[in-house]
């Protein structure tokens, strides 16, 4: 790709506030600035202030970073600040419009970020790459493990530390539901059978798009059948008979279907009210402080299904514009550690599933995790991921989004 070519493709990228439907061309990566070891990227880090930019939507996402991270981060010289926004893609796009400006102080240093994201960046040069070898505490993550070393099929080479491993869970409250599914296409037929007690998300909203994803899975046999690599035949051959299940169910789900949920929060508030019998997330840990607040019904259960659901990971990137990838690193590093993993895991914290291996710690940091609470409310990861489904091309989600606005809503 030249580099007006790359211009014209970021500034399209900006302009339509999309992260989606790239070209097979590829933007130069850009590499980490250089460090010889990492005392000297501590030294460097001492005294910067890093951005971190990611969702705002998650109160327990916030206070982890603001009570647990930033006072770890200070300890080691760097100011921490969070930059909350309401969905990853505008940081993205605030990332590429630097990225055309030729920006190197830019206001994003560090991005929570994975899928579409992550490639999109990815291709067009944005995220700087060869730094998450020279962080010491790579060496607690196993380095074969497939959510680790490929983000949505896109490689990650280098490009992105990992932080948090997720597990796409449907949740039901036992009081409502006498008899639950066992299957993504069991629950489709509970709620034909229960209108108006069902609903999911509109895409292209991230719960939304997953619950798509994991329905193409049901209607096509089994993930096995679902080529990873986006596939324009397997996606002609596999969806009509996706839209077909969904358009079946429409009219009986909540608001006989002339409405979905904006997002996962709204599809929660439904469930926490009772409006909805049940409610989806890829972050199923939280459960465990959302029932014992009150905000969920206390017979609030994870659905066991069958087929298993699908799993992925969410990373840590660093902007190539950034002028601040010292700091950004030493954060990165801080988030990785065997403490911070456990806090975080800790589900009166926030509850995400770390991303480190059990195998690569030593006794004192095993101790860490085994010290965790456990929920009444959500199994172990290792029984929630024991089928779990591969997660999809960046490229087909794009496609599925757009597909299902174009079959469901008829484009609008």
């Amino acid at each position: 790709m030249s580099s007006w070519s790359r211009r014209k493709f970021l500034a399209a990228a900006v302009m339509t506030g999309t992260v989606a439907g790239l070209s097979a061309c590829s933007g130069a990566a850009p590499t980490a600035r250089t460090f010889d070891d990492w005392a000297q990227v501590s030294d460097q880090a001492r005294g910067q202030t890093v951005k971190l930019w990611m969702y705002g939507g998650d109160q327990q996402g916030n206070t982890y970073i603001d009570q647990h991270l930033v006072p770890a981060a200070a300890e080691v010289g760097v100011k921490l600040e969070r930059v909350p926004v309401a969905d990853t893609k505008d940081a993205m796009n605030r990332v590429l419009s630097e990225v055309q400006a030729g920006t190197t102080d830019g206001a994003v240093d560090l991005v929570w970020v994975n899928g579409d994201n992550f490639g999109t960046g990815k291709q067009a040069g944005a995220w700087a790459c060869g730094w998450t070898s020279l962080l010491p505490n790579m060496a607690l993550t196993a380095p074969q493990d497939p959510l680790l070393t490929n983000d949505f099929g896109t490689p990650v080479e280098d490009c992105e530390a990992p932080w948090n491993k997720a597990q796409f869970t449907v949740v039901y409250n036992a009081a409502t539901v006498e008899r639950p599914p066992g299957s993504i296409a069991e629950l489709l037929q509970w709620a034909r059978k229960n209108p108006g007690r069902f609903t999911y998300p509109a895409p292209p909203d991230f719960t939304g798009s997953v619950f798509t994803r994991q329905v193409l899975n049901s209607v096509s046999g089994g993930y096995e059948n679902v080529p990873l690599a986006f596939d324009r035949s397997a996606y002609e051959d596999l969806t009509p008979a996706l839209f077909d299940a969904l358009s079946e169910v429409a009219p009986a789900l909540w608001r006989e279907g002339r409405t979905y949920p904006k997002s996962g929060e709204e599809l929660n508030a439904l469930f926490a009210d009772g409006q909805v019998d049940f409610t989806m997330t890829y972050g199923p840990a939280a459960l465990t402080k959302l029932v014992k607040d009150g905000t969920y019904p206390p017979q609030t259960t994870v659905l066991e299904l069958d087929g298993g659901t699908l799993g992925n990971a969410s990373f840590l990137a660093v902007p190539a514009t950034s002028g601040n990838q010292a700091g950004a690193m030493v954060v990165a590093n801080i988030a990785l550690s065997a403490e911070q993993q456990a806090t975080k895991a800790d589900p009166r914290i926030w509850g995400q599933f770390p991303v480190v291996s059990a195998e690569r710690l030593d006794h004192r940091q095993q101790q860490l995790f085994e010290a965790l609470p456990t929920s009444s409310v959500v199994p172990a990861y290792e029984v929630l991921s024991r089928k779990a489904n591969p997660e999809l091309s960046a490229e087909w989600v794009s496609e599925l989004d757009q597909g299902w606005r174009r079959e469901l809503l008829g484009g609008k």
